[in-house]
Parts: structure tokens; C-alpha cells; sequence
């Protein structure tokens, strides 16, 4: 008797459960909803082929299939999902070629994300590849952990962690392999 009484209060507390479960879906997905927000462009550009000056001088060109604006957002953005292809020029018009198939620039810290096979070639044939490098604006520099391959009419190198200003005159690598011409 004691053990038919048991399962019944235990049929009992679970029929409860059960039904308290269910009659709460509805309230639980207008819950979720609620703290749900809309993550939309505030702009948005096909084609793009933006000019940069300083003093009347081109200082570089972007350009780009796509690009979603996010600038009304807490921490505003600027994303390039179908790549950039960038020309940077220095004070003596020398020209520094960027491309990859993904970019995002933060504005708040000036940092730009390049990813998926990030190449960047100057006109005296150094050419850096690899699969994420990111650029400090402010600083005019260039770092990446990842795995790299660089070229130069000196030899080949390979690495995991290089950074280097945007004119590759300062360059620090580290985990290097390779086979580079001395200069002396």
C-alpha cells in the first residue's frame, strides 16, 4: 500500500512539472525576445573606391566589393566581408599594395583586422602572406601572430609572429626559418 501511495505523489509531482513546463514556453520565448536587439548596417556601399589625402596629397586607395557601416553601434565599425584591396603611398609616392578577403576596422582604437590570405607587397618586391595581420592606424604598424611567409629579393623567410612599420624598414620576427642573403 505504502508503495502505491509513493507512486502516485511521484506521478502526481511529475504531471505538475510537466504542465508547468509547458504553460511557461510561450512567457519564456517572449522573454528571449526581449533582450533580443536588431544588429543591422547603419550604412552600407557596393563598389567602393575611396581616396584618402593629406595636404592635397593621395596618401592611399581602398578599394572594395562591399562595405557595412556599423558606426551607430556601442563599439562602431566598419566591416569589408568581400576584402579590401588597399594602395598605400609614402611621402616619396612609393607605393605599398595591401589586399585580403576579409576586413574590419575598429574605430574606437584605430585597429583594422585583415584576414583570409592577407598579402601585402611593396614596389621592391618584399611580399609578407598570411592568414590574419592587423594594422595599428595610429602607429603605422603591422603585427601578427599567426604563421607568415616573407619574401624579398634577399631570400625567403618563414615564421610564426611577425610586426613591422608600414614601410617594412623596421621589421621583428620571430620563430624564423629561412634562407635570407647576407649583406655583407
Amino acid at each position: 500500500m505504502n508503495f502505491l501511495k509513493n507512486k502516485v505523489l511521484f506521478t502526481a509531482v511529475i504531471t505538475l512539472l510537466l504542465t508547468g513546463f509547458m504553460s511557461c514556453e510561450s512567457n519564456f520565448k517572449e522573454v528571449q525576445k526581449i533582450h533580443f536587439s536588431e544588429f543591422a548596417p547603419s550604412g552600407e556601399a557596393e563598389s567602393l573606391n575611396l581616396k584618402y589625402t593629406d595636404s592635397g596629397k593621395i596618401t592611399a586607395i581602398l578599394v572594395s566589393p562591399k562595405m557595412l557601416d556599423y558606426s551607430s553601434v556601442d563599439f562602431p565599425f566598419t566591416e569589408f566581408p568581400k576584402g579590401i584591396d588597399v594602395t598605400l603611398y609614402d611621402k616619396k609616392a612609393k607605393k605599398t599594395f595591401v589586399r585580403s578577403n576579409y576586413a574590419i576596422s575598429y574605430q574606437p582604437t584605430g585597429i583594422i583586422d585583415l584576414q583570409g590570405k592577407v598579402k601585402i607587397t611593396t614596389e621592391d618586391g618584399q611580399i609578407l602572406e598570411t592568414e590574419q595581420l592587423f594594422f595599428d592606424q595610429k602607429n603605422e604598424w603591422f603585427y601578427t601572430e599567426k604563421k607568415f611567409k616573407f619574401t624579398s629579393p634577399k631570400g625567403v623567410s618563414n615564421g610564426q609572429g611577425i610586426d613591422f612599420s608600414k614601410d617594412f624598414k623596421v621589421v621583428n620576427s620571430q620563430k624564423i626559418s629561412g634562407e635570407v642573403a647576407s649583406t655583407e
